[in-house]
């Protein structure tokens, strides 16, 4: 089973056939699904935010919803994030596939490995057979799509200063957000393959030549929500029975 997990902007699981929303018993909590079927395959949609977005970033249960997804037999998460740009070359409207991290979240737990010595390997945090394959489906649906970038998390709620942006290009990082970990670090715990869609709301602090705003954020998803939908669920129905990645 495909797992998608929605970010802001994406709440609206109402394309899947036969959808029913499901409350998962987890260890962390109870976590609320909708599953359905894409072309014959089951699909279980996760919007991260609550559908009405009423959980903030750095207190959204993302223990719970990945354990949540297992449970239900979820092997691939795709998922979506609305980042900011701290590269030139991403701008506003751009959808990028990250392939590397950085973590710079501090108050959520992030591992599932609390009371025991294991340390997972993440030579390659984001699948890159998911990646491979939305990679695919982009080119097939005319979308501009770049496979590759350093993401940058950070705690939030509130946006970043300048001088940490400037700190953060230093250190490699093209795109920044509050949500993607540790949720790509419980994915790979639990041997789950995942994989970002990150599309680009705006510029950074320090690089956007306005002060930033929620509001523009939402403004910029409410353009692309139909488009990144209609890639990952193509995506989703596309991708092979058999795993052959190392995840």
């Amino acid at each position: 089973m495909v797992g998608v997990v929605g970010g802001s902007g994406i709440y609206d699981p109402s394309r899947l056939e036969g959808s029913a929303e499901e409350t998962v018993q987890t260890p962390y909590g109870p976590v609320q699904v909708t599953t359905g079927f894409l072309e014959g395959g089951k699909v279980a949609f996760l919007a991260r935010h609550g559908r009405a977005h009423s959980i903030p970033p750095h207190r959204v249960n993302y223990r719970a919803n990945v354990w949540a997804l297992r449970e239900l037999g979820v092997s691939r998460v795709l998922a979506t994030a609305a980042v900011g740009s701290l590269n030139p070359a991403f701008r506003p409207g751009e959808f990028v596939l990250p392939d590397q991290f950085l973590d710079f979240t501090r108050s959520r737990p992030g591992t599932f490995f609390d009371n025991e010595v294991v340390h997972t390997d993440f030579t390659q945090p984001y699948c890159p057979a998911l990646r491979a394959a939305l990679e695919g489906a982009a080119g097939e649906m005319g979308i501009s799509l770049v496979n590759g970038g350093c993401y940058v998390g950070t705690e939030g709620p509130r946006f970043e200063t300048p001088a940490e942006i400037a700190a953060y290009r230093k250190l490699g990082g093209d795109l920044v957000g509050m949500t993607g970990l540790p949720e790509v670090v419980l994915a790979r715990e639990l041997g789950l393959c995942y994989a970002a869609v990150a599309v680009v709301t705006n510029f950074a602090a320090g690089i956007s030549p306005t002060s930033l705003s929620h509001q523009e954020v939402l403004d910029l998803m409410a353009t692309q929500t139909g488009r990144v939908l209609d890639l990952l669920l193509k995506t989703a129905a596309g991708l092979p029975v058999d795993k052959k990645c190392r995840c």
